[in-house]
C-alpha cells in the first residue's frame, strides 16, 4: 500500500494537532512546546516556522525551523522530508539541537550542503528528576534574582554563554536578543543565583522552558574562582526545589557528555539519564 506523505509549513489553525504531537514527549519537547503555548503558531510571534510531516492526511512529527532547528517526535522518513525543505531554504539557524537518534541523521543529510559545523556534539545527556534530593541540602543563600539586578545577572550569563558555546551572545546585534531574554526569564522569575558579600555571582542558573508537564533548567554557571569548593549541587537543589514548588512536577536539563563534574553534581542531587540530546553549531 502506498502512503502519501508531505510536509508544509503549519498555520495557527493547526495548533491543536500541533500541540498533540509535542504532548507526546513532554519532557523532550519542553522547549519547543513552551514557545508554541505562548506564541503559538504565527511564524512572527513564534520566532520562526513549525514544519510539518504528515502520512495519509495525519500529523506525526514536527520541525520547530527559528534560531535553532529542531525535529520533534521525528521519523526516518519525517527527517528526510524536514532535511530536504531546509536545503531548499538554506541554513537560517545558528544550530540544530533535539534528541540524538533524529538529529544526527538530520545533520547526516544537510552536512554537505550547509557543513562543515564550528562544533558537534553528538551526546549530550538528557536527564531529570521529580523530586527534591535526599542527601543535599539546598544552598540557602540561592535565590530570584530581581528585576533590578540586571546589571548583577547579565555578565554572568554572558561568561556562562561564551564557555559553553564558544561564542559571545553580544556579538551581532550587540545582544540585544539576548538581553531580552535574560530580562524576560528575570521578569518572570526564572532566573537564579548566589551572591558574594560583594555583589558578584558565584552561582546560577535559569528555569528556561516550562510548560505545565516539563521544565528545563539551563545555563548552570559557577564563577571559575569558585569552582571545586562544592556549590553545584548545593545551588542545583536549591533551584531544583523553586522549580518543583513553582514551575512542574518534573525538571529536566542537558549537558555537554565530556563535562564530568556537572554529570556528577546533577546525579548528587538526583537527576537520572533518561535518553541524549545532540547539538551541531554553527
Amino acid at each position: 500500500m502506498l502512503t502519501q506523505t508531505t510536509t508544509r509549513v503549519l498555520e495557527p489553525s493547526d495548533l491543536d494537532a500541533a500541540l498533540a504531537v509535542l504532548d507526546r514527549e513532554p519532557v523532550v519537547n519542553a522547549f519547543v512546546t513552551a514557545r508554541v503555548r505562548v506564541a503559538g503558531l504565527d511564524p512572527w510571534r513564534l520566532g520562526g516556522e513549525m514544519w510539518g510531516w504528515y502520512e495519509d492526511g495525519m500529523l506525526r512529527s514536527l520541525c520547530y525551523a527559528g534560531a535553532n532547528l529542531v525535529p520533534i517526535c521525528a521519523t526516518d522518513r519525517a527527517v528526510r522530508g524536514f532535511a530536504d525543505r531546509a536545503r531548499r531554504a538554506g541554513r537560517r539557524c545558528s544550530s540544530i539541537v533535539g534528541p540524538a537518534e533524529p538529529t544526527a541523521r538530520l545533520w547526516q543529510l544537510l552536512e554537505p550542503s550547509w557543513g562543515p559545523a564550528r562544533d558537534v556534539r553528538a551526546n549530550q545527556p538528557l536527564m531529570v528528576t521529580d523530586r527534591l534530593p535526599a542527601h543535599v541540602v539546598p544552598d540557602p543563600y540561592v535565590r530570584r534574582i530581581r528585576k533590578d539586578e540586571m546589571d548583577t545577572i547579565m555578565p554572568a550569563c554572558v561568561a556562562m554563554f561564551t564557555e559553553e558555546v564558544g561564542v559571545s551572545p553580544l556579538a551581532g546585534d550587540g545582544g540585544l536578543l539576548y538581553q531580552a531574554r535574560v530580562a524576560e526569564l528575570v521578569g518572570s522569575g526564572r532566573s537564579f543565583a548566589r551572591l558574594d558579600d560583594d555583589g558578584k555571582v558565584i552561582f546560577k542558573a535559569e528555569i528556561g522552558a516550562a510548560t505545565p508537564e516539563a521544565c528545563q533548567i539551563q545555563g548552570v554557571w559557577v564563577a571559575p574562582e569558585h569552582r571545586g569548593k562544592g556549590l553545584a549541587a548545593p545551588g542545583m537543589a536549591a533551584v531544583v526545589r523553586y522549580a518543583l514548588a513553582d514551575v512542574a512536577p518534573v525538571v529536566s536539563l542537558y549537558v555537554n557528555d565530556f563535562n564530568t563534574p556537572a554529570r556528577a553534581a546533577y546525579r548528587r542531587v538526583g537527576f537520572e539519564e533518561i535518553g541524549a540530546f545532540m547539538s551541531v553549531l554553527f
